[in-house]
């Protein structure tokens, strides 16, 4: 986790019904165990689906699938402003369109 030294203690997270010892600050306890269940839980996905054997092939996969979908949620927020922007310039011209109407 963090450098912080501040407030650490060793948090104990299971993944593959393997135990992992992890120091963190209190803060990031609730971050950790969360990264640790959604990790656990992608990891025994690809072990049940039988295509994948060893845990280290298992973990680099799901590593790998978790890269992918943060990548795609950071280039989803990226489009986000211009197409908000865009929604804001269509706003714009129907209100245009809407008070030459009302001046009729």
């Amino acid at each position: 986790m963090s450098s912080k030294a501040h407030n650490s203690a060793t948090v104990a997270v299971t993944i593959l019904d393997k135990e992992y010892r992890v120091a963190c600050s209190e803060e990031e306890q609730p971050g950790l165990q969360a990264s640790a269940k959604l990790l656990n839980e992608r990891m025994a996905k690809i072990r049940n689906s039988g295509t994948v054997i060893g845990a280290e092939r298992i973990a680099v996969m799901a590593a790998l699938n978790i890269a992918h979908e943060l990548i795609q949620a950071k280039a989803d927020l990226a489009r986000q402003p211009v197409e908000e922007q865009m929604l804001d310039r269509l706003h714009e011209k129907v209100q245009a369109a809407l008070e030459k109407f009302d001046t009729f």
